[in-house]
C-alpha cells in the first residue's frame, strides 16, 4: 500500500508543480501582451507628437530639424506622384474639392457630389 501512496503523492506533487508552471506562463504571457500594447500606444503617441510638431513648425523649421523636415517633404512629393501615376493607370482623376478618386469623364464626384464640369471650367 505504501507503494501506491508514494505513487499517488508523486502524481499529486507533479500535478501541483505543473499547475504552478502553467500559472507562471499565463501570468508572463499576460504581462508581455500588456507591455506590447503599451509600447504600441507609446509609439503611436510619439508619431502623433512628431506630426503635430512638423505641422506646427513648417513655417519656421528649427535648425536642427531641417534635414528631417526635408525628408518628410520629399516623401510627400513622391507619394503624391505615385498617387497620380496610379490614378492614370486606373483611368481616374482626383476631385479638386475632396481629393477622392473619380473616373475620368465623370460629371459628379461620388464622394462629395461636386459637379466636376463646373470646377474644371473654373480652373481654365
Amino acid at each position: 500500500m505504501d507503494f501506491f501512496n508514494a505513487i499517488g503523492d508523486a502524481i499529486t506533487s507533479a500535478a501541483s508543480e505543473l499547475g504552478e508552471k502553467t500559472k507562471e506562463m499565463t501570468d508572463s504571457a499576460k504581462l508581455q501582451f500588456e507591455m506590447k500594447a503599451k509600447e504600441d500606444l507609446k509609439k503611436e503617441a510619439f508619431i502623433e507628437i512628431g506630426r503635430k510638431f512638423y505641422e506646427g513648425n513648417k513655417d519656421a523649421i528649427p535648425e536642427d530639424m531641417v534635414d528631417l523636415f526635408n525628408k518628410v517633404d520629399e516623401a510627400d512629393a513622391r507619394i503624391n506622384a505615385i498617387k497620380e501615376e496610379l490614378s492614370n493607370i486606373k483611368g481616374e482623376t482626383v476631385c479638386p474639392k475632396c481629393e477622392a478618386r473619380v473616373a475620368v469623364g465623370a460629371t459628379f464626384c461620388p464622394k462629395c457630389g461636386t459637379k466636376l464640369d463646373d470646377i474644371y471650367e473654373e480652373e481654365q
